[in-house]
């Protein structure tokens, strides 16, 4: 039986040992020869990685040793979001955002300029409950409103399936029916390998010290920022330049086609 076109492409994918991947250098980056870069592109399929973070599931992206995939949580917001993008951009760095529905539906044109600009826009519900606590039924309910919002925001209209079939559970917080049914979706849920603490207040250098502490010791991974949040979108230029001096490579997340 012939295998499907996603599967095929993630096949491939996988054939190849991300180590080996990630050494093909990244493409050149206007006005910015020493720039970090995007070193490769992983594409992401339910079939084979339906729940991805070893802070919340068995396994996690196949990804190699001083490999990150920067994500950002709760936006957009004004101010801090454009900050964060501001210092994606200057070192052609491809992130993934799980937006909010509401502040989607508020700031659109931040939502656009995250997609516009190459990065991955996914989802994060609509309001940011706790999806556990509620009714399975109302929980899907309010997560397909927020992926609604979202591809609203991005497209002018709410398509039957999101555009970007990848999800993060408010708080990390899941069930396992609610799992099987964003599974069953083909819908991947993204926890996070390590994260940046950003929801406590501190001061942009004390964020970075732990950040990359904690790179230190799991050895890369998928990382949680939010870009709601002004210490972030201020620690964020220095830690591109210290994962660069360092040797880390960044991986930017896609949905299989």
């Amino acid at each position: 039986m012939p295998m499907r076109p996603s599967v095929v492409v993630l096949a491939l994918a996988l054939a190849i040992p991300p180590a080996a991947a990630a050494q093909s250098a990244p493409a050149p980056c206007p006005g910015n020869a020493d720039a970090l870069g995007t070193a490769r592109v992983l594409a992401v399929d339910v079939t084979t990685t339906p729940r991805v973070g070893r802070k919340h599931f068995p396994t996690t992206l196949p990804l190699a040793r001083k490999e990150v995939v920067l994500t950002f949580d709760d936006g957009p917001e004004p101010g801090p979001t454009g900050r964060v993008l501001d210092a994606l951009r200057h070192e052609c760095v491809k992130a993934t955002f799980f937006l909010l529905g509401r502040s989607a539906r508020a700031h659109p044109e931040l939502a656009r300029r995250e997609l516009a600009e190459g990065h991955t826009v996914a989802h994060h519900s609509f309001a940011h409950p706790l999806l556990d606590r509620l009714p399975i039924g109302a929980a899907e309910a309010e997560i397909d409103r927020g992926m609604a919002a979202v591809d609203t925001a991005l497209y002018g209209d709410a398509r039957h399936a999101p555009a970007t079939p990848f999800f993060r559970f408010p708080g990390f917080v899941a069930s396992p029916a609610l799992l099987a049914r964003l599974e069953r979706r083909g819908i991947v849920v993204f926890g996070a390998d390590l994260w940046a603490s950003d929801w406590n207040p501190m001061t942009a250098d004390r964020e970075l010290r732990l950040v990359l502490d904690r790179l230190e010791l799991t050895g890369g991974g998928i990382v949680l920022f939010h870009d709601t949040k002004a210490q972030t979108a201020a620690m964020l230029p220095s830690l591109l330049r210290v994962l660069k001096r360092r040797g880390y490579r960044i991986v930017h997340t896609v949905p299989a086609p």
